[in-house]
């Protein structure tokens, strides 16, 4: 019994060297969710090779995952990463891509991601999503990203609006496709009251086929839409 586990221990601790001194192969990276690539399999090989001696040809003993992961999501692309070696030294590498929901186009260019925050244009895809105007400034996101939320989560909204206006004092106004009013929503308090509101007089109007007589539609009080002909 002494002989056998001591056989067991031994064999354990090779099978444990001979596994951490196993040489890397080339990373292999594999995105999640989207198939929208924003970010390409070559930059994130890249980002891997530079942050760890070209990852290719190194022990697994000297591999610090969380270095790579970190490494990884401090691109603006990525929302999440994930790196692990599987038993036969491939190095994986599993991302998730950030989401845009709306496009800034004022003097800078970017978009603003399902969580509030800025991420860049890319080079390998354009995202079809609502366009953001007027002044808007990149580290105060916060009544624009309410906005565009908002419409990316609902149906009538996302297939409608299609730029999302900030005024200098901060008031919000919507253009909606093949529509020739503008949609005057002010602050962003009581905005689910303020799209049904919206829904409710698009609807009258669109059975009625009068939405192309109004010029302005004003959301701003509560109870009630006041449109301008």
């Amino acid at each position: 019994m002494i002989f056998l586990l001591g056989l067991v221990v031994f064999l354990f601790a090779f099978s444990l060297h001979r596994n951490e001194q196993r040489i890397l192969t080339k990373p292999h990276v594999k995105f999640i969710g989207d198939n929208n690539l924003f970010i390409t399999n070559e930059t994130v090989s890249k980002l891997l090779i530079q942050n760890y001696r070209g990852v290719k040809n190194v022990t697994k003993e000297t591999l610090v995952l969380n270095e790579l992961e970190n490494a990884l999501k401090s691109n603006p692309m990525i929302k999440s990463a994930e790196v692990y070696v599987a038993v036969n030294g491939r190095l994986n590498a599993e991302i998730e891509q950030k989401t845009p929901i709306a496009r800034v186009s004022t003097n800078a260019s970017y978009y603003i991601d399902d969580e509030g925050f800025y991420m860049p244009l890319s080079n390998n895809y354009s995202a079809r999503v609502p366009l953001v105007t007027g002044y808007v400034e990149k580290n105060n996101l916060k009544n624009v990203y309410k906005v565009a939320s908002k419409v990316s989560q609902d149906g009538f909204l996302k297939k409608n609006v299609i730029e999302i206006h900030q005024s200098a004092n901060k008031k919000i106004y919507l253009k909606l496709r093949q529509c020739k009013f503008l949609v005057q929503l002010g602050d962003v308090n009581f905005l689910n009251k303020k799209i049904s509101n919206l829904k409710a007089f698009y609807q009258k109007n669109q059975k009625e086929k009068t939405l192309n007589n109004y010029s302005k539609v004003n959301l701003q009080f509560e109870n009630q839409v006041v449109c301008s002909k």
